[in-house]
């Protein structure tokens, strides 16, 4: 598997789920978890400590060990996004450092589509989505990580339900492509 995104409306449970994430693949093998350190790269400031230290006690694991083992990488722009994944490689190539078994980016459009508005420039907005997609699944592939991106939805005004709204998620085909399971 190279990336797993997860999408949904606002206030879903998507961070929820990459907090739980956080935790488990810390648990050791024995107990069919990863058994290593987790990089959270934080777009929306959304990761909460206090959500680790909750989710660690229900599976009887030492809370500030945890914390320990999860390093947070808040950005501010999609440039920054973009350029911290050098030195997140850089990280995962320490042997002394880990073993890495996962990388969380929540959320991996966000910042990408604040600052690319309009159709003018959705075609800059997606090659450069596609560049970071691109890194992202090296450090899948060159480091055997897991690396799972939170994804936007939206409503598809163009298709039609008996259902109420059809939501898709933000990204078009770059994203599409890039995940290996959706």
């Amino acid at each position: 598997e190279r990336i797993s995104e997860l999408f949904g409306e606002f206030r879903t449970g998507k961070t929820q789920i990459a907090h739980t994430l956080c935790v488990t693949s810390q648990i050791n093998f024995a107990m069919k978890g990863g058994q290593g350190k987790v990089v959270y790269l934080d777009t929306e400031g959304n990761f909460r400590p206090e959500r680790i230290e909750s989710i660690s006690e229900r599976f009887g694991m030492d809370a500030e060990q945890t914390l320990d083992n999860i390093i947070v990488c808040r950005v501010f722009s999609h440039e920054e996004q973009m350029e911290i994944v050098k030195p997140i490689a850089a990280l995962l190539a320490d042997l002394d450092q880990g073993p890495y078994r996962l990388l969380i980016v929540d959320s991996i459009i966000a910042l990408f589509r604040v600052e690319f508005s309009g159709r003018g420039e959705l075609s800059e907005r997606q090659q450069k989505l596609g560049q970071h997609l691109s890194h992202l699944v090296r450090l899948a592939e060159e480091f055997n990580i897991a690396v799972v991106v939170i994804n936007q939805c939206m409503a598809d005004p163009g298709a039609l339900s008996m259902f109420g709204p059809v939501i898709k998620p933000v990204g078009g085909h770059v994203l599409a492509h890039a995940s290996t399971t959706r």
